[in-house]
Formats: C-alpha cells, sequence, structure tokens
C-alpha cells in the first residue's frame, strides 16, 4: 500500500503560463493558471504537469558530466523517424531549441531545450 498518491512535478521556471501553453502545444492539455505563478497543465487522463515562477531562474547546462541534470521529460514522437522530424520541425517552431541531434539512430532519441532551457526529450517508439 503506497503511502501517497502521486500529484504533479513541478517545474520552476520564469513565466509559467508560457512555459505551460509550450508544453500544451507539444503533448497536449490545458493550462489552468492558479495565479501568476502557478499553473497546473491538465491532460484529460494523464500526467499533471506544473509550472511555478522562481525567480532569478537559472535553467540547466546540457550536457554536463560533472553535475546531473536533475530531470527532464520524454515524449514518444512517433514509430518512424518521418514522425520525428516532423515533430522537431514542430518543437522548434513553438520555441525549443536543439541540444543534442546526433546519434539517433543509435539512442532512438534527440534531445532539446524547452523555452526555458529544461532538457526534454522526442523519443521514437517502436511499441506504445
Amino acid at each position: 500500500m503506497p503511502v501517497a498518491r502521486f500529484r504533479s512535478v513541478v517545474i520552476d521556471c520564469p513565466d509559467p503560463l508560457a512555459l505551460a501553453g509550450f508544453y500544451a502545444a507539444v503533448g497536449g492539455g490545458t493550462p489552468q493558471p492558479a495565479d501568476d505563478d502557478w499553473v497546473v497543465l491538465r491532460v484529460p487522463g494523464g500526467p499533471r504537469p506544473a509550472f511555478q515562477r522562481a525567480e532569478g531562474f537559472t535553467p540547466p547546462e546540457w550536457p554536463r558530466p560533472d553535475r546531473s541534470q536533475q530531470f527532464h521529460v520524454d515524449f514518444d514522437a512517433g514509430s518512424t523517424w518521418q514522425e520525428i522530424d516532423a515533430a522537431h520541425e514542430k518543437v522548434l517552431a513553438l520555441g525549443a531549441r536543439p541540444l543534442d541531434l546526433e546519434d539517433r539512430e543509435k539512442k532512438d532519441f534527440q534531445v532539446y531545450a524547452d523555452p526555458a532551457g529544461h532538457p526534454f526529450c522526442l523519443c521514437r517508439i517502436e511499441e506504445p
């Protein structure tokens, strides 16, 4: 029996509504602001990420082998590289920037930074 029920992952950022909007455009859902400092992304039947304003926010650096990245988000972006390429163009248009596009055939993923600088991956998934 678990001690508590998992509620959400909270992501620090300089602009919670903007970052929630980015992730809504990438993975679906509706941003629901509680106030200027806290926004929950409601994804029906899915995760419940929340975005919290952090004054003086410093984004993670990629790659930093001397320091952990703390966390990142993975998205299933399709089963073919054509689907991944289409998703790549869409996330760039939304404000993401590439961090690691090397060796994708070996790794089955590509790494990006969201507009606030957090890393996330577009993953090629052969089986859902």
